[in-house]
């Protein structure tokens, strides 16, 4: 899908939760590499430290990341931007990855109500599940949420 597609109704809204996902360019397996995980995790903290939002839940797949989180400053295409820059930046100086990192655009996903809210978290949590990567909840290195 074409990220201009993908911005179509796109809205910023100070206080609801929305789950971003990022996929690394053609789906290359960025993050094989626990140093470039911890990147993105780092990222992660430096974006709430700042007070740009509240993380709900967050996993960081080989080739994607999935990220759910309260919006409390800024436009959800300003945190994607900063944080994909940020990331590729650092990605490429300190683990020697060269080119492009993501792809171009995001996904983005305003939650509803509760109930969403619980549904799209255990999704993410269980996303090293499905994939194989780990056998149960909670053995998977770069996941965090409320729940784990």
């Amino acid at each position: 899908m074409s990220s201009h597609r993908l911005r179509n109704g796109r809205r910023s809204i100070i206080g609801q939760s929305y789950i971003l996902t990022f996929v690394c360019h053609d789906r290359h397996r960025c993050f094989d590499s626990p140093d470039a995980a911890r990147i993105v995790i780092e990222q992660i903290a430096v974006m709430e430290a700042g007070v740009l939002l509240s993380s709900c839940v967050w996993v960081v797949m080989p080739d994607h990341v999935h990220w759910m989180f309260e919006l409390l400053d800024q436009s959800l295409g300003y945190l994607a931007q900063r944080f994909k820059s940020s990331t590729a930046l650092r990605i490429r100086r300190e683990c020697g990855h060269c080119g492009p990192v993501w792809q171009a655009a995001y996904h983005d996903h305003a939650i509803r109500s509760d109930e969403s809210l619980q549904r799209h978290a255990m999704y993410v949590v269980a996303n090293p599940v499905r994939a194989g990567l780990v056998e149960s909840l909670g053995e998977y290195p770069f996941a965090w949420g409320r729940w784990l």
